[in-house]
């Protein structure tokens, strides 16, 4: 039994998608307020579901009965952030520790803990949080699996942040010149997926990022050759950045300008070899492009 945490969030359930398709049996972890119409595509995909909180240590006992390897992408960032009740510290770092403690507790064999790129070193909860983290996953006895994604297309190309394809409008954080290796939430799902059985991704590390790492006024390039028009592009100086960060009045907010002052200093991750060794083809940014543009 896989159990997946963070059952209905952007990565978690294309990852119980997908291992339902496979006929593996998975376990969803799911919060009373869950969004009861996710809930329900996953239950009509055959994955089991369990209702629990990772600030809920019996609900996660319960929840790891049984299971031999977790899944773990649950994040309190950005929808569910509440100061003080749902947040980094309670959640991404009290909580996840919990979480291992009851893996461990219940025999589960291997643990996969969805982190981010190792090249976003910068000083802000979010960072340090998934430092922390990945450490306890190390120390925990189980199997560690450690996954770092670089940024996700979906995410920051898309306008939630600022780029708007429909629009032919971009924000761009810093001077746009640092190549980014963009990848796409399917493809980290997948690259989880086959983590529970590939043995290169037992005790490891895995970088991941798409096949092309590239700047994002070249991303603003292939949109404009895909939709056929140019694009307004407006940037945010690192200087600006700062200050937001150092402004910011909790943790959410000093993330996510932490965040984009990573994303202004790039992130270029190689990986024809993890391709290769896990045998994927990975979604390009101008695929996704295409996609966004239909």
């Amino acid at each position: 039994m896989i159990l997946v945490v963070g059952a209905t969030g952007m990565v978690g359930r294309e990852i119980c998608r997908r291992l339902a398709e496979r006929g593996e049996p998975a376990r969803a972890l799911v919060r009373t307020s869950s969004d009861p119409d996710r809930v329900a595509a996953l239950r009509d995909a055959g994955v089991e579901i369990v209702v629990g909180d990772l600030r809920d240590r019996a609900s996660l006992d319960a929840a790891c009965s049984g299971a031999s390897t977790v899944i773990e992408t649950a994040a309190a960032m950005p929808f569910a952030f509440t100061t003080g009740v749902n947040d980094i510290r309670t959640t991404d770092i009290a909580g996840v520790e919990s979480l291992l403690g009851a893996a461990s507790a219940a025999g589960v064999g291997s643990f996969i803990y969805m982190s981010f790129s190792g090249h976003l070193d910068l000083d802000f909860p979010l960072a340090n949080a998934k430092r922390h983290v990945e450490a306890k996953v190390r120390e925990s006895g189980m199997v560690p699996t450690i996954l770092r994604p670089s940024f996700f297309t979906e995410v920051w190309l898309g306008p939630a942040v600022g780029f708007d394809a429909a629009g032919a409008s971009a924000t761009i954080f810093g001077a746009g010149t640092a190549p980014i290796s963009w990848i796409s939430t399917a493809d980290v799902a997948e690259l989880a997926v086959r983590s529970v059985h590939e043995p290169a991704a037992r005790d490891a590390t895995i970088e991941m990022g798409g096949p092309q790492a590239l700047s994002p006024l070249e991303v603003v390039r292939v949109f404009e050759e895909v939709g056929g028009r140019p694009f307004t592009v407006t940037h945010v100086p690192d200087d600006v950045l700062r200050a937001q960060q150092e402004a910011a009045t909790d943790d959410m907010g000093r993330s996510f300008a932490g965040l984009m002052r990573c994303y202004a200093k790039g992130d270029a991750i190689p990986m024809d070899e993890t391709a290769r060794t896990f045998g994927m083809e990975l979604t390009t940014v101008r695929s996704f492009a295409e996609a966004s543009l239909g």
